[in-house]
């Protein structure tokens, strides 16, 4: 199958991929991710399933070594991207959209670009990596930051411990910066 993909007009080495799906009276298949369809994709190793309940915020997490490929498979998110990396041509530039459920659209995250999302709806989402687990790997950055420039949807969201205690921008360790 093919997919159309776009880069992102605001954030470098971010990607939008439009998968095709095939119909018929039996229902419908859709080939969500190909490593080639991105270019400069590693190859995934490790598939996750994030269900979310409506008003619920993940993030703003990010990877120093970690591509994201998100698709949401139920629901409404509203996703955030926040180029963190210092060499980056688009960095500090903030991005934001919003996935429904048969949008057929993937998003290709690479490391150093912080994500999050918040579940407008109940929201599942399955995200692929292509770095197997690792707690070093994943650090965040607070996701109200007025640095940030995000302007979420909905009031008081339900965040994790984790999220509501992240470092600001200005104060994340120098040895936690993106390259």
């Amino acid at each position: 199958m093919n997919a159309r993909v776009a880069p992102s007009e605001v954030i470098d080495g971010v990607y939008y991929v439009h998968p095709d799906s095939a119909v018929d009276d039996r229902g419908r298949f859709t080939e969500i991710f190909r490593e080639e369809w991105v270019p400069g994709a590693r190859k995934m190793v490790q598939v996750n399933r994030s269900e979310s309940k409506a008003n619920v915020l993940r993030g703003m997490h990010y990877h120093l070594f970690q591509a994201d490929y998100w698709y949401v498979t139920h629901g409404h998110a509203f996703i955030a991207l926040f180029d963190f990396r210092a060499a980056s041509k688009t960095a500090e530039k903030t991005e934001t959209l919003e996935i429904k459920e048969g949008d057929d659209r993937g998003i290709y995250i690479p490391p150093g670009v912080a994500h999050g999302f918040y579940a407008v709806t109940d929201t599942t989402l399955l995200y692929m990596v292509d770095q197997y687990f690792d707690g070093t790997d994943e650090l965040g950055i607070f996701w109200a930051d007025p640095a940030l420039e995000i302007l979420w949807p909905g009031e008081s969201p339900t965040v994790s411990e984790r999220d509501a205690t992240c470092p600001m921008l200005a104060d994340v360790p120098e040895e936690n910066l993106p390259l």
